[in-house]
C-alpha cells in the first residue's frame, strides 16, 4: 500500500493481460538481465483515480484491476480498453477514518476458475470493510467482515481448499476465510507480519506449499507453511533488504521471483538464496510500482503513481531463460 502524497510508498498493483504484440511500447528499454525489452504499454488516468492496485489475469489476454482511488473493479482487455465493472460505496464519513491512509480503496484481487472475482475494500468503517465478491454479470457483494480499525491488502486463493488469505498491513494479520463467505479467522498473528509504524504485511501469494508474504515497513519476503490440517507453521524470513517491497510473483524459477519496490520505483529479482539484484528503475518508467504477474515469459509491472503523481502505467518485459 501506499500513503498519499508522502514519501512512503503504498502498494498498488493492476495490470493488463495483453499479448505483448497487441499493445504499443512508448519507452525504451534500460531493463537488466534476467528481463529484456521494458517498455510501457498502457498509460492509466490519474485523474479518474486509476491508481492500479491489483490484477487477476484472465483467460484470453483480459484482466481484472483494482483501481483503489477510484474504489473500483475494471477489465482492461488485450487491447488495453478499460471497462468500469463495479464502483464501490463511499462510506458515510467519506473515508477519512481508514487506518493509515485516510480514504477507502479497493486493495486486493483474485480471480476464481468460474470468473467469480474477490477483492478487498478497506475504509474504517464497520459496515464495508472486508471480503467482497463480484459475480460476472453481477453486483458487488460482502461476503466477510474484516476489522474496521485495520487494512486488509493482499488476496490470495487457494483453490483447492475454497480458502481466501489476506494481508491486513495495520493489525499485522494474516486472515482467511472460506470462498463461501462467513466470519474470518486470523490465520496468523506472527510479530514478522507487525509495522514498525506504517504498513507491515502486504503482498501474499500460495507457493509450493506455504503462504508467502511481504512486509513493506522491515522490507522483508516471509514464508508460511500451510500444515496439513490448514492452520499456520513457523514464519521464516527468506529475503531481506528490499526497502518498500509491495506485491511480488514466482518466476518459476524455485523460489526465485520478481518484488516491486514501491519507494524508490525498482523491480528486484530475489533468489532463492535471499539475495538480490535491481532490474527496473525509473529510467524504464516505474512510478512508485505496486504489482507484478507473470504470464509465461511476459512480465507485467503496474505502477501507482502515488507520491510521484505522474503517469500511472502498465509495463511489459521479456524474462529471458
Amino acid at each position: 500500500m501506499f500513503k498519499k502524497l508522502s514519501t512512503s510508498a503504498l502498494s498498488a498493483a493492476v495490470v493488463v493481460a495483453a499479448a505483448a504484440a497487441t499493445l504499443t511500447p512508448t519507452s525504451a528499454s534500460a531493463a537488466c538481465a534476467p528481463l529484456s525489452g521494458a517498455r510501457i504499454a498502457v498509460h492509466f488516468d490519474l485523474a479518474k483515480g486509476q491508481t492500479p492496485e491489483n490484477i487477476a489475469l484472465a483467460p484470453g489476454g483480459a484482466a481484472y484491476v483494482t483501481f483503489a482511488e477510484g474504489r473500483q473493479i475494471a477489465e482492461v482487455s488485450r487491447t488495453g480498453a478499460i471497462r468500469i465493472l463495479a464502483t464501490l460505496p463511499v462510506p458515510a464519513d467519506g473515508g477519512v477514518h481508514t487506518p493509515a491512509l485516510g480514504f477507502p480503496l479497493t486493495v486486493g484481487l483474485v480471480r476464481a476458475h468460474d470468473g467469480t472475482l474477490y477483492f478487498l475494500y478497506a475504509t474504517g468503517t464497520a459496515d464495508l470493510t472486508g471480503v467482497w465478491r463480484l459475480r460476472p454479470g453481477g453486483q458487488p457483494q460482502r461476503i466477510a467482515a474484516l476489522p474496521a480499525d485495520g487494512l486488509p491488502n493482499g488476496l490470495a486463493l487457494d483453490p483447492h481448499t475454497r480458502t481466501l488469505y489476506a494481508t491486513d498491513s495495520v493489525l499485522g494479520t494474516i486472515w482467511s476465510v472460506p470462498t463461501a463467505g462467513g466470519t474470518p479467522t486470523a490465520w496468523s498473528t506472527a510479530p514478522e507480519l507487525a509495522s514498525t509504524g506504517f504498513l507491515g504485511a502486504n503482498g501474499l501469494k500460495i507457493h509450493n506449499g506455504a503462504l508467502w508474504a511481504t512486509n513493506l515497513d522491515k522490507g522483508t519476503v516471509l514464508r508460511i507453511p500451510i500444515l496439513p490440517g490448514g492452520q499456520a507453521g513457523e514464519v521464516r524470513t527468506e529475503a531481506t533488504g528490499l526497502p518498500g517491497i509491495d506485491d511480488f510473483a514466482f518466476t518459476g524459477h524455485g523460489d526465485q521471483l520478481l518484488a516491486a519496490l514501491n519507494g524508490p520505483s525498482e523491480v528486484a529479482l530475489v533468489q532463492g538464496d535471499g539475495s538480490h539484484s535491481i532490474v527496473l528503475t525509473p529510467a524504464d518508467g516505474l512510478q512508485n510500482p505496486t504489482s507484478i504477474a507473470l504470464r509465461g515469459d511476459t512480465v507485467y509491472v503496474l505502477s501507482a503513481a502515488y507520491v510521484t503523481a505522474k503517469d500511472p502505467n502498465l509495463l511489459l518485459a521479456h524474462l529471458d531463460e
